[in-house]
């Protein structure tokens, strides 16, 4: 599913929103979560998950063309961990089913 589709699903279930306003709490509600990632701060969504930095530690690489040994620096990469209302939908037998349609 893309933002496209989340904008239209959206505008179709509140038939009192515009396609415009529905485009606007979609892109309210990512910028909300990035904003928060950025400045290092955790996103729980109840019933659906979580967003949160992991932060990577600084280690040693290899140039794979020379073999030299470069250093990787620290990184904070983005992390979701499902909540468990997901993780038990997606696991229950007839939701297996339809994931295979």
């Amino acid at each position: 599913m893309t933002k496209a589709h989340l904008i239209e699903k959206l505008s179709e279930q509140a038939p009192t929103l515009s396609h415009r306003q529905a485009e606007l709490v979609v892109n309210t509600l990512f910028d909300s979560i990035r904003d928060s990632l950025k400045n290092g701060e955790k996103t729980e969504i109840r019933g659906f998950g979580s967003f949160r930095l992991r932060i990577r530690q600084t280690k040693e690489g290899r140039n794979p063309k020379t073999g030299e040994t470069v250093e990787v620096p620290e990184k904070r990469m983005p992390f979701f961990k499902a909540g468990k209302e997901i993780k038990e939908l997606l696991n229950q037998e007839d939701g297996m089913k339809q994931m295979s349609l």
